[in-house]
């Protein structure tokens, strides 16, 4: 008996037929289309690893190669948004090219802007976050138990640490020295922080504003006696911090230039970011040629520790100390001692810029005058070097570095000095005449 003799059942058979079809050709779509796979891995963020071939490994149907192969979907380990709240706001931050010092140079001078870091605003929330995570996972810090987390900052890090304990379920104690802006410490009190600034000491004196935090960690439990605990961060030690910089920093430029640069500069506190990075760029991601490149300001012995293997700074010179160890208006970067952090990244440093305070004053007013950029002192001595850095690259190179904080946190100090110097009266119009370095050829 023919199906045309019953319509019924050659509408049934018609339909089952489409619906294997339909089976088929949706589970062979992208193997017959291969190449819309492919756009589609070049726009992931993190795309698959190849395979044993070296090529890009696809997953295949039942019915068109060999059997699909299971993938995990978890949010990539190196980056830092993948939290709830505030920490989804810490990295990922963008790559912006810098034109007026691109076109000097004849280099492209790119610049990640950490300023955009939305709890603390500087690159110091990555490592602030790492350290909290780092202290929950040995149970070190417990959330709403009235643990406090206790550091010894002279601001960034203490904002961004007070920041994400009141996010997190924690209280912040921050020491810092006396002579840092106002606008930090301020701040501080209005995230609900304990604030104490303290006589600028060396690192060798009890009342030195880290070994102070230090001390108050140690003191907690007896002060409170409520079953809660004082966690000291430690940032100039702690492996956290430039763990968190290998971890997301790193991939991050890597991943936003396409591992194609010449040089990377920054300067160094703790050291954990120029470490961090360092490590990432040339062990993990094995960028040939890089340049690691240390910004230095005035007063801070790294300089010729890099350059000349011995930690001095003339500021050390019997006689010629003035206000403290690193004798600058700059705040955040410069040091006179070797932390860990700064050790652990020190062998893949291949050379160090020295810059004035004059020098990065000029700087911060180039870029708002040329780019509207307005940073504070650290993210100006790190364009400075930045293009010293370049001058010494071939024509076309890339170089990138950091602009770590705005400058509202440097008005009273910093920007102050500007305004003193005259430099916002006259618009700078040669690069190289207001920094007093040569010009490269282009």
């Amino acid at each position: 008996m023919a199906l045309t003799d019953h319509p019924k059942a050659y509408g049934t058979a018609a339909l089952a037929v489409a619906f294997t079809a339909g089976i088929l050709v949706t589970l062979g779509f992208k193997d017959l289309y291969p190449d819309l796979e492919g756009r589609y891995q070049r726009k992931s963020r993190y795309p698959r690893p190849p395979g044993n071939d070296g090529t890009e490994r696809r997953r295949s149907s039942l019915f068109w190669g060999a059997p699909v192969e299971l993938e995990d979907h978890e949010p990539d380990p190196r980056s830092s948004a993948n939290g709830d709240g505030i920490e989804a706001c810490i990295g990922n931050t963008p790559l912006i090219k810098i034109h007026s010092l691109s076109e000097a140079t004849g280099r492209t001078i790119l610049a990640k802007a950490e300023f955009l870091n939305g709890a603390g605003n500087s690159p110091k929330d990555r490592v602030a976050l790492n350290m909290i995570k780092e202290a929950e996972v040995n149970g070190l810090l417990v959330p709403h138990r009235g643990d406090t987390i206790y550091e010894g900052t002279v601001g960034s890090t203490g904002i961004s640490l007070a920041t994400l304990a009141r996010a997190k379920g924690y209280r912040a104690h921050i020491c810092m020295p006396d002579d840092q802006a106002f606008e930090k410490s301020d701040l501080l009190h209005h995230l609900g922080a304990t604030v104490e600034r303290v006589t600028v000491a060396p690192i060798t004196s009890p009342d030195h504003f880290v070994n102070l935090a230090q001390r108050r960690a140690i003191e907690h439990e007896k002060v409170h006696q409520d079953g809660s605990k004082g966690f000291f961060a430690n940032q100039f030690e702690s492996v956290a911090n430039w763990r968190a910089h290998f971890e997301t920093t790193g991939p991050e430029i890597q991943e936003q230039t396409g591992g194609q640069l010449d040089a990377f500069v920054a300067g160094a506190g703790t050291g954990g970011t120029i470490s961090g990075v360092a490590k990432y760029l040339k062990e993990e991601a094995k960028i040939p040629n890089v340049k690691i490149v240390l910004a230095d300001p005035q007063g801070s012995g790294l300089y010729n520790k890099i350059k000349y293997g011995v930690m001095y700074s003339p500021t050390e010179k019997e006689g010629s100390r003035r206000r403290q160890q690193v004798d600058s208006m700059v705040e955040g970067v410069g040091i006179n001692r070797i932390t860990e952090n700064f050790e652990a990244g020190r062998d893949l440093i291949d050379d160090a810029v020295k810059v004035t305070d004059e020098q990065a004053s000029k700087m911060a007013r180039w870029l708002v005058e040329h780019d509207g950029i307005f940073v504070g002192s650290s993210s100006s001595v790190n364009c400075v070097a930045a293009v010293v850095a370049a001058t010494s690259l071939p024509p076309g190179s890339k170089v990138v570095t950091f602009l770590c904080d705005s400058g509202t946190r440097h008005l009273s100090k910093f920007w102050k000095h500007i305004k003193e110097m005259g430099l916002e009266e006259e618009e700078a119009t040669d690069l190289y005449s207001e920094l007093g370095i040569a010009s490269p050829s282009k």
